[in-house]
């Protein structure tokens, strides 16, 4: 599509000016100009400033998904009038996107919470935050509209708590440790993320549980401050120590077997939207991957 910048948005970012021209959202935008947006032939960020005339080639915004509540068996850790805590099944889709439309968890919570409907984003109504297909865990979703506000202003402040379990190819020292790099686009596999110079800022915390040399892999305790796409795995991989299991950024060096990719959002950390109390909710391990950990030879605790 070719979009020319009009005298009313003269000044305006990047992204804006195109929420507005296409009638999508900011975070749209975001990701039409991840994709590949020009401005006068040259590749540009969101945050450019636009002057009247220039011409704005982007890719055409994708369609809406309608999202149909669907009867699906969800597992309810938590929940009251203002939230509530579901625990992911691994394999399970959080909301409509490219290629499934259907079965997704978002479709499964407008069915067991019919409120839920204009809560939020259209499609994923009521979802704080997302966990990838393969990953297991909780996962927080807001029931009003005041909630989600508080919620996802919690959530870009960092005050909510996401941590995580994963068991990690090669022994991994120093025992704790914090994972700092930027995150964006891989250049050479654009599905993909990689750490990069110009990527978004991104930081992961880690306490290894145990060591294990025989397997060549390390259990580990992982807490994320920032939540980009894949953050973890990505994180892991870059120094070398890919999430066991994980057939996009894994690196096969260990012999350990796992059904999925060793991944799992073990508890959640909030303070309530209505009342301010503080809420932890765990999942535990799940069967499959408890399995995975309980064959391990001669696990040697730190």
């Amino acid at each position: 599509m070719i979009l020319e910048i009009p005298s009313d948005l003269e000044g305006e970012r990047l992204d804006k000016a195109i929420a507005e021209m296409l009638g999508v959202s900011r975070a749209a935008a975001k990701q039409l100009i991840e994709i590949g947006v020009t401005v006068d032939g040259e590749p540009s960020k969101a945050n450019r400033r636009m002057s009247v005339g220039e011409q704005v080639v982007t890719p055409p915004p994708p369609q809406a998904v309608a999202l149909e509540p669907e009867d699906l068996d969800l597992t309810v850790l938590f929940e009251d009038d203002d939230v509530v805590v579901i625990n992911k099944m691994p394999g399970m889709v959080v909301h409509p996107g490219a290629g499934q439309t259907r079965g997704t968890l978002a479709a499964g919570l407008l069915h067991a919470y019919p409120g839920l409907e204009g809560v939020g984003s259209q499609g994923r109504w009521g979802l704080v935050h997302r966990l990838d297909k393969g990953t297991s865990g909780a996962l927080l979703v807001a029931r009003t509209e005041e909630s989600f506000q508080r919620l996802t202003q919690a959530l870009r402040a960092r005050e909510i708590k996401r941590e995580y379990v994963a068991l990690v190819e090669g022994v991994l020292r120093p025992p704790t440790g914090t994972i700092d790099a930027p995150i964006g686009r891989d250049p050479v596999q654009p599905t993909r993320r990689a750490v990069t110079p110009d990527g978004k800022h991104a930081r992961t915390h880690y306490q290894v549980r145990s060591n294990n040399e025989s397997a060549n892999v390390a259990l580990v305790d992982v807490q994320l401050e920032t939540g980009r796409t894949h953050q973890i795995r990505v994180h892991f991989a870059a120094i070398g120590h890919p999430v066991v299991g994980d057939r996009v950024y894994g690196s096969g060096s260990t012999t350990v077997s796992s059904p999925r990719m060793f991944l799992h959002a073990g508890k959640l950390t909030f303070s309530h939207p209505g009342t301010g109390e503080e809420i932890a909710v765990s999942a535990p391990l799940p069967d499959d991957l408890q399995a995975v950990v309980d064959d391990l030879p001669e696990v040697v605790e730190e």
